[in-house]
């Protein structure tokens, strides 16, 4: 240990006194306290639940999931919360939730579409653009959707992401097509995925087709203006190239 200097004091510091480590504990105390009355009393409760992100069609739909929470203490209510609200609706998922106090959550939501029905022999399931099993469909028939068609693949639970590529494939195709706004979309009967090549067939049983889509929005531009000059009866249109395009 190092000597002082000559003539340095000793410095001490003063202890607390009893009196003022009551006085702290009290001020701790009173900030829990009112944290925890904060909870239980109106003081912050849920009038105002913001959400965002999403068609206003599908933020209805949670706007209705979310109700039951109203009133609750914005203090207690937690992510986790809402999560099990919005669980029942499996093209939606929580993305962002905050509290602007004093009585509004503002909830950030993202939703996928369904995009196709997915047919394995006479079943089939809603399928959104990312691939996931929304629901099974008892009568394929009613469903207006284009199909996608497995061959033996297993199918996944509902609420599960696709694993086979001739099903996840041309679902996040048609999801393209949507994203694009390309009114092709509506005339389209199947999407399909082979040899590593993706094809739209349209209702009027001409195929789009458009090798592996690394240029969609302009792929279905060049295909929307070909099937207009040429008209109905096109054995396909090849678009693969867009700059070269190939009818048939």
């Amino acid at each position: 240990m190092l000597p002082l200097p000559s003539g340095a004091v000793p410095l001490s510091l003063p202890l607390p006194t009893g009196r003022s480590l009551l006085v702290a504990f009290a001020a701790v105390a009173a900030v829990v306290g009112v944290y925890f009355a904060a909870r239980e009393t109106s003081m912050f409760a849920v009038q105002r639940i913001e959400v965002t992100g999403a068609r206003p069609s599908v933020i209805q739909r949670v706007d209705t999931a979310l109700a039951p929470l109203d009133g609750t203490s914005l203090l207690g209510l937690s992510a986790a919360d809402i999560d099990q609200r919005l669980a029942p609706l499996r093209d939606v998922s929580l993305v962002s939730y905050d509290r602007a106090f004093p009585h509004t959550a503002k909830i950030v939501v993202s939703a996928e579409r369904p995009v196709a029905v997915l047919r394995r022999g006479s079943q089939a399931w809603i399928v959104t653009e990312r691939g996931r099993v929304l629901e099974s469909v008892g009568d394929a028939r009613e469903s207006s959707l284009p199909r996608i068609w497995l061959a033996e693949e297993p199918v996944p639970s509902v609420g599960e992401l696709l694993s086979a590529e001739d099903a996840l494939r041309p679902a996040r195709l048609l999801g393209g097509v949507l994203s694009a706004d390309a009114s092709i979309f509506a005339h389209v009967r199947e999407a399909r995925y082979a040899d590593g090549d993706l094809s739209l067939v349209l209702r009027s049983g001409t195929e789009v087709r458009l090798g592996d889509a690394d240029d969609l929005a302009l792929q279905l531009a060049v295909a929307e203006r070909v099937l207009e000059a040429t008209g109905p009866g096109m054995q396909y249109v090849d678009v693969s190239v867009p700059e070269r395009a190939v009818v048939r």
